[in-house]
């Protein structure tokens, strides 16, 4: 693909963090979050714009495009991929409480677009893992050769996320993730490995290991 735009979805709460503001703007390793995933997309030759979906009466950080995150994440998207620069052809989607992410990782899924209309980041999974009921009874093991913990970037045909977002408010607000969208809609998804440091902030101890992480990075 030629150029793309990146959509950084930062609206979340941090409620689980436990942090007393929004999860984008918490302090990680000496700046705050958000500012590790833009560091990496302003590195990405492809990118030519970078739309950030905040909070409301959110700054917006210097130098991208801001705009008031929905109610829930695909909304988010939504949101920004409104706002985005017409030109961009692809579309990198990430989400801001991934800090580790690195510019090989969001070039690497924009590459594979090239035979796919969506691409995610994702690490094999390496537990055994099994299905089970409501009451916790094992129904099967699944087979972890063929499973992948799904991550963010990821990257789109900017027609097919188009197509998979133009969907009624509670069909989005079911969605985990848009390449679910992309994928239910009959488009090829393409999972791009990715490290399994590549991690989601999520709970207090995810954010200590994210900064043991970065500072051996320094």
């Amino acid at each position: 693909m030629s150029q793309a735009v990146a959509l950084v979805v930062a609206a979340g709460r941090g409620e689980r963090l436990g942090s007393h503001g929004p999860k984008a703007f918490v302090v990680l390793a000496g700046r705050p979050m958000l500012e590790w995933s833009l560091d990496a997309l302003r590195a990405v030759p492809e990118i030519e714009a970078i739309v950030v979906a905040l909070p409301e009466n959110a700054r917006t950080p210097s130098g991208t495009i801001g705009v008031v995150g929905g109610r829930e994440r695909s909304h988010s998207v939504r949101n920004a991929l409104a706002v985005a620069p017409p030109d961009a052809d692809a579309v990198v989607v990430h989400d801001a409480a991934r800090p580790l992410a690195l510019p090989e990782q969001f070039a690497a899924c924009l590459a594979a677009l090239e035979d796919a209309d969506a691409a995610v980041a994702a690490a094999p999974v390496t537990d055994t893992t099994k299905e089970a009921d409501a009451d916790g009874r094992v129904l099967r093991t699944l087979d972890r050769r063929t499973l992948w913990a799904v991550q963010t970037p990821q990257a789109f045909r900017r027609a097919a996320l188009e197509a998979a977002l133009d969907q009624p408010d509670e069909v989005l607000a079911r969605a985990t993730d848009d390449a679910s969208l992309v994928e239910a809609a009959g488009g090829r998804v393409r999972v791009v490995a990715s490290p399994r440091e590549n991690l989601k902030v999520t709970t207090p101890l995810d954010l200590r290991v994210a900064e043991l992480l970065l500072a051996q990075r320094c």
